[in-house]
């Protein structure tokens, strides 16, 4: 059976259009679990062919062809191969703000998936002035009306922002952009773009994902959204900016998934109420808190590493931030992770102010529950990489 395997993975070069595509009909179901490591045969010839295939014109290679490419990420020694091809991931990054690719929203994933490697920070680099005659055809297609920017992190994220309702791109609603948002800003090059302001909009980055901290209906763009707002918090020099320029206004999109409308879930008296951020006084009754404990906890993970500087302790003191996750936590104590957080806000919220010390460890804490540290080593989360079934 292993043999017969190999010998259809080879067929991902045959000089015929038709081999070829039978082959991928039969190896995409392969691409997951132990059997995927057929595509090891012949030194890994089947991923400069499946790269190859990502770039024809039929529709249904090209989303099978990046459907085996997403699964096999799971692959550290694979993924690398891919990540490594730059002419590859350029491609890619562009591809996918073509809108009219029909495929964008795979091409999402596999990027997503791609991002647990340091090479993809390449990406930062690729800006279509001086991108390779291979991808001149891509940029041909872009839509410069739309995109302003030359940057492909700048045209990302307009496509996130923008696209969430298949207006932009009828075949593609972005979602997965959230998670490869969230793990590019495990790196530095990633946190500094999401809270500097860009030229060509005069708008930081991190500000228009905000509002997706409550989008009930898509639970991938809350996660990743809650995941890239912690991540760019661990450098700590823009937290009174991110906190108090009304232009961003970053804490009522923390508060509002802990906050509940339901006056049995959420009791503040007049004087926590009154100091609250405008967003979350007079909530409607139908308002409920996020259903996703993950989600939770990247919020209330948030609100620590905001806690670490005194302004940003102070700052959150005066506006009640715990009192709502002392409601949060009356509710949902029952579950570990979020008992053992609110605890940890609650010693740092109310006990006064804290040593220097002690905002070290609270650093160092928050950082190996998920942070730049826990990804610079050799363990890999692989339950999160996204596969396509």
């Amino acid at each position: 059976m292993a043999s017969q395997l190999e010998e259809l993975v080879s067929f991902l070069h045959s000089p015929q259009p038709a081999v070829r595509q039978i082959a991928l009909d039969n190896l995409v179901g392969f691409s997951t679990g132990p059997t995927a490591k057929i595509f090891k045969y012949d030194n890994y010839r089947a991923i400069e062919d499946l790269i190859e295939l990502s770039k024809e014109k039929s529709k249904l290679l090209v989303q099978q062809s990046i459907t085996i490419l997403a699964n096999l990420c799971d692959d550290i020694t694979i993924r690398k191969l891919i990540v490594k091809n730059v002419k590859f991931l350029e491609y890619l990054s562009w591809k996918i703000c073509d809108l009219n690719n029909t495929g964008a929203d795979i091409m999402c994933i596999l990027l997503s998936n791609l991002s647990k490697e340091d090479e993809v920070t390449q990406l930062f680099q690729f800006d279509r002035e001086s991108t390779s005659k291979e991808n001149n055809k891509i940029l041909s297609k872009l839509d410069r009306e739309f995109f302003k920017s030359t940057k492909i992190m700048d045209c990302l994220m307009d496509c996130f922002v923008k696209g969430y309702d298949r207006q932009l791109n009828k075949y593609a609603n972005y979602d997965y952009l959230s998670y490869f948002f969230a793990d590019i800003s495990r790196f530095r090059k990633g946190r500094e773009y999401f809270i500097t302001k860009q030229k060509y909009d005069e708008v930081i980055p991190i500000s228009k994902l905000l509002v997706f901290t409550e989008k009930y209906d898509s639970k991938t763009r809350r996660e990743g959204v809650a995941s890239t707002i912690k991540n760019s918090l661990f450098d700590n020099e823009m937290h009174m900016k991110l906190l108090s320029d009304q232009d961003i206004n970053l804490l009522p999109f923390i508060l509002l998934p802990l906050a509940s409308g339901n006056e049995d879930e959420m009791k503040l008296d007049d004087e926590d109420m009154f100091k609250l951020p405008d967003e979350l006084q007079l909530l409607d009754e139908e308002k409920k808190r996020d259903p996703e404990v993950p989600i939770i906890c990247n919020h209330l993970e948030s609100i620590l590493l905001l806690s670490t500087t005194k302004d940003g302790r102070e700052f959150m003191r005066n506006r009640s931030v715990y009192p709502v996750v002392r409601e949060l936590h009356k509710n949902l104590s029952d579950n570990d992770d979020i008992d053992e957080l609110c605890n940890r806000i609650v010693n740092v919220l109310m006990r006064g102010e804290v040593t220097d010390d002690k905002v070290e460890e609270l650093m160092s804490r928050a950082a190996d529950d998920e942070g730049e540290s826990k990804y610079d080593s050799d363990e890999e989360d692989d339950d999160a990489i996204v596969e396509v079934i």
